[in-house]
């Protein structure tokens, strides 16, 4: 234990396992999209590969740097070859601030090299022990081949300031608080939209089944691509719902949203007709009511004080009864993997203001802004799952 501080469709398989002019019959989407997601599809011989592999390969060099970051930048093990540590007396002495601290410890004990005990005191493994300089037969040596790796060098620099020395050039979804957001350039805010669809494209038929039917209003807080709100629309023909995000973004998501219908033109008709998209900042500007709202890899790229901001204005926007959805990649409560999510947790940690947080964490947000935490867990793919919580018919939400 590692202590913090403080988804029926039928398709003839051709050999190889390849699938040729496959549509959709729901709508004109692609044979992938069948493929991942049509419930009752039947399967040839194999499983159907799905991406999330790519993902986690893709993520994994972030957990790789912050390893050789630890063994030779930080003296990780090395301070823990010589005392037990517990939280805060590991970060002071490897200078860290609570988040770095928070990227960095999880990941370690993610990769089973350092373990919390009963009083909260990390130790080595019997792994961790060859990291150190003081273990006979260690490997430092080999490790450190890789320590003036670039990559490792960022990390580093990244870790011991809490974040880029350059927050220009380092945050790239997030605005700073004297700068313009890069999500207001019109090119930025296409190359990063684009970038994400891939990635929302294929959990949204997922999240969209796991939320709730409803003829209400859904409110998608940051919604980029729009994928998960048009998902939701099919699948509720009598709700509405709002796409809130900046402006640059949603040129994109409606130029998303003619793709995601394809040549069907009674959907897009349906779609469009009950679909609002208001471009605004969520830090700032005010937010229209709604009985569903979906954060969806949202809180992950914030501080933990704009995180509970977040959760008080997001509760207020509720109508009574309405709940709250949260879909991310979430680390244990114990802090002390999963080792996908402290990979990932890196990669936010330099492209970001945040990084990933626990359920728990998660939680205690949404219950300081009175709402109550629903006691479900949904998982949805690639590392990803789902959580919720209500706000009391009778409400009364704490001021920010």
């Amino acid at each position: 234990m590692l202590l913090s501080a403080g988804g029926s469709r039928h398709f003839k398989p051709v050999k190889g396992g390849k699938v040729k002019n496959l549509r959709c019959v729901r709508s004109s989407r692609c044979a992938f999209h069948c493929l991942s997601f049509c419930p009752l599809i039947r399967y040839h011989e194999k499983t159907i590969a799905r991406p999330g592999t790519h993902y986690r390969q893709l993520r994994a060099k972030a957990g790789s740097h912050l390893l050789v970051a630890a063994i030779h930048h930080l003296q990780v093990f090395d301070i823990l070859a010589a005392t037990p540590c517990n939280f805060y007396h590991l970060r002071k002495k490897t200078g860290l601030k609570p988040r770095p601290a928070m990227v960095l410890f999880p990941a370690l004990a993610a990769m089973g090299l350092i373990a919390a005990d009963g009083q909260g005191l990390f130790r080595l493994t019997e792994l961790g022990r060859y990291l150190s300089v003081t273990e006979a037969g260690n490997v430092t040596g080999y490790t450190g081949l890789e320590k003036s790796d670039q990559g490792v060098l960022q990390m580093t620099a990244c870790l011991k300031n809490d974040g880029p020395l350059d927050i220009q050039s380092g945050l790239s979804y997030v605005k700073d608080d004297t700068a313009p957001s890069p999500m207001d350039e019109p090119e930025a805010a296409r190359f990063f939209t684009l970038a994400l669809a891939g990635r929302a494209r294929y959990l949204s038929p997922l999240v969209a089944a796991s939320l709730p039917s409803h003829n209400g209003h859904l409110l998608d807080v940051a919604g980029g691509t729009g994928f998960y709100t048009y998902e939701w629309l099919l699948a509720n023909p009598n709700a509405s719902a709002t796409l809130f995000d900046r402006p640059e973004v949603l040129k994109v998501a409606e130029e998303l949203l003619i793709d995601f219908c394809g040549d069907n033109r009674q959907m897009y008709a349906s779609i469009h007709s009950r679909l609002h998209f208001i471009a605004g900042d969520m830090l700032v500007d005010s937010l229209p009511p709604a009985d569903l709202l979906l954060a969806a890899s949202l809180f992950h790229d914030w501080p933990e004080d704009v995180c509970c901001s977040l959760a008080k204005k997001f509760a207020g926007a509720l109508n009574p009864g309405g709940e709250i959805w949260i879909h991310d990649a979430f680390l244990a409560d114990s802090f002390d993997g999963p080792l996908a999510v402290t990979d990932y947790s890196a990669l936010l940690f330099l492209a970001t203001k945040g990084r990933a947080y626990s359920r728990g964490e998660n939680r205690n947000w949404l219950a300081a802004a009175g709402l109550q935490n629903k006691s479900l867990e949904i998982a949805t793919l690639m590392d990803y799952g789902l959580i919720a919580a209500i706000k009391p018919a009778e409400s009364r939400v704490l001021a920010l």
